[in-house]
């Protein structure tokens, strides 16, 4: 009898894998899991060095497989994979792309340990909150070395995020890419039980947020009945069903989406955790999580519910709204750098979000550019930022940059250049993203929306120029913080993000035609 049954159960195909298309996110993948048994097994003094160079190369090789993907034929009309999990279209590689180049800067970021002796990380875990660790404990028990696959594991999560075709694909993405953040932000080496707060705001946000996320992909199953984005849409464009489930869902899945963006008011964890987390964690979160969440927003708005955009986007154009009021306003009132930083990113959602709004195949491009500028530009802020120091650490009051170009015209002359770059001045990438996702918004009849993040981003302007005032135009304290000299990972990574905002700002047109080439496949 159960040879019968055997024999008359329908046999289950294994999906197939375009292994070309998603070579990049599995090098990523096997990297990480590399990384761990070197973390396993190699002895402590050895481990730093390998776990560069493994995260150098695979990040590297990765890179250069996605372009020998992209530059052959068959990545022109986009593919998926996994049994459609995993949608391989030009959006997803300009993402994937985005996500190598900012990764490696920041992996070079992470392992420098020049700026701080041992690195920016804890060397015991056990070691007691609120403790500094002295140069002597460094050199014996040197850099913690576990941050290296946390970091691969959440650039391949951020990589299958925005390249994720099914809801509960994107949810799987989403815990892989945040739960190492969570523990990244707690790796803090001086200000522990501020690192540590940080994380553990992060990680009880995120829950929040995950959880939002998971009740609205439940939801928009019981109306549509899959969680495939085209599913949805086919569902949404021509179904008798109550529409209760499907604003809910996506009213839901939304929330979910826009806080892990750090678009407002969804933005509450970004001040605390861009301060208690260590800078060179921040700007991977900075530049990196906001690339795989607009991506994953533009996405899921696009291929799942472009068809209800009349509906619910009134409802965005408040959140955009709202978005940028809190990032600029809030950002004067700020006294440490990260933190208004921290404020200037909540604005930059609010831009991103214009951008996506607009529907368009512009509008599409205007924002992928936009995430690349962006990105380059805060990797290097925060580059800037590690490398201006007192007796406790990072100097991260502003009162500490007082007169900071009289110690060193080399550094305030970067962050000077970054700081115009945010604040959208010309000839510098940040002209060009907000002109080109303006653009395309005004051409989708939004002037009115326009207007106001104009205005938004004149206020936002006044905090990065009262930076570069308090450089420049102020008397340095007589015994201010000193300019500690990077080290060559921190220097290349630094000079790769002016550079790049600087040629984004002048020649964007290789970048632009690279985010206009496609559209996405479903």
């Amino acid at each position: 009898m159960l040879d019968i049954v055997l024999t008359q159960a329908p046999k289950l195909a294994a999906p197939s894998v375009a292994y070309p298309a998603v070579m990049p996110v599995l090098i990523v993948f096997g990297a990480a899991c590399a990384s761990v048994l070197l973390e396993a097994f190699l002895p402590k003094h050895m481990r730093w060095g390998w776990q560069v160079t493994l995260s150098v190369l695979s990040t590297a090789g990765a890179g250069v497989s996605l372009i020998l993907y992209a530059t052959g034929s068959s990545s022109k009309a986009g593919t998926t994979t996994f049994a459609r999990a995993l949608s391989v279209d030009r959006p997803a590689l300009f993402l994937w792309g985005s996500l190598l180049a900012l990764g490696l800067c920041a992996v070079l970021f992470i392992a420098d340990r020049s700026v701080e002796p041992g690195g920016a990380f804890v060397a015991q875990a056990g070691i007691r909150p609120g403790t500094v660790q002295d140069r002597a404990q460094v050199g014996t028990t040197g850099m913690q070395t576990e941050v290296f696959p946390l970091t691969l594991f959440a650039l391949g999560g951020m990589m299958t995020f925005c390249a994720a075709n099914d809801l509960l694909t994107m949810f799987i993405a989403l815990e892989v890419l945040s739960l190492p953040l969570y523990l990244m932000c707690g790796l803090a080496r001086r200000r522990r039980l501020l690192s540590q707060e940080s994380a553990v705001k992060y990680f009880l946000l995120g829950a929040f947020s995950s959880a939002f996320f998971l009740y609205g992909l439940a939801l928009l199953y019981g109306y549509a009945g899959s969680v495939k984005l085209a599913d949805i849409a086919n569902a949404a464009a021509g179904s008798d069903r109550s529409d209760t489930l499907l604003f809910a869902g996506l009213g839901l899945l939304v929330v979910g989406l826009l806080f892990k963006g750090s678009v407002g008011p969804f933005h509450t964890w970004t001040p605390d955790v861009y301060q208690g987390a260590p800078t060179p964690v921040t700007a991977f979160m900075a530049a990196c999580t906001k690339v795989a969440a607009f991506g994953g927003i533009l996405r899921v708005l696009t291929v799942g519910f472009e068809s209800t955009s009349w509906q619910w986007r009134g409802v965005l154009w408040a959140v955009a709204i709202v978005s940028m009021a809190i990032g600029a306003v809030l950002g004067l009132t700020q006294t440490d750098v990260k933190r208004m930083i921290a404020y200037s990113s909540i604005a930059h959602a609010g831009f991103l979000l214009v951008g996506t709004i607009a529907m368009t195949d512009q509008g599409l491009s205007g924002t992928l550019f936009y995430l690349l500028a962006y990105g380059f530009t805060t990797l290097a802020a925060f580059g800037v930022v590690s490398l201006v120091r007192d007796s406790s650490g990072e100097a991260t009051h502003l009162s500490a940059w007082a007169g900071l170009a009289k110690r060193s015209p080399l550094l305030a002359g970067v962050f000077t250049f970054l700081l115009l770059a945010l604040a959208g001045i010309p000839l510098t990438s940040g002209f060009v993203g907000k002109f080109v996702v303006f653009s395309a918004a005004l051409r989708n009849g939004m002037a009115p929306l326009v207007v106001i993040a104009l205005v938004f981003s004149a206020v936002a302007a006044f905090f990065y120029l009262k930076v570069v005032v308090l450089m420049y135009f102020s008397q340095p304290a007589q015994e201010g913080p000193t300019v500690t000299v990077p080290g060559a990972f921190t220097t290349a990574a630094i000079t790769i993000g002016v550079i790049v905002t600087l040629l984004l700002g002048i020649v964007p047109s290789f970048a632009l035609n690279w985010a206009a080439a496609g559209t996405f496949a479903f």
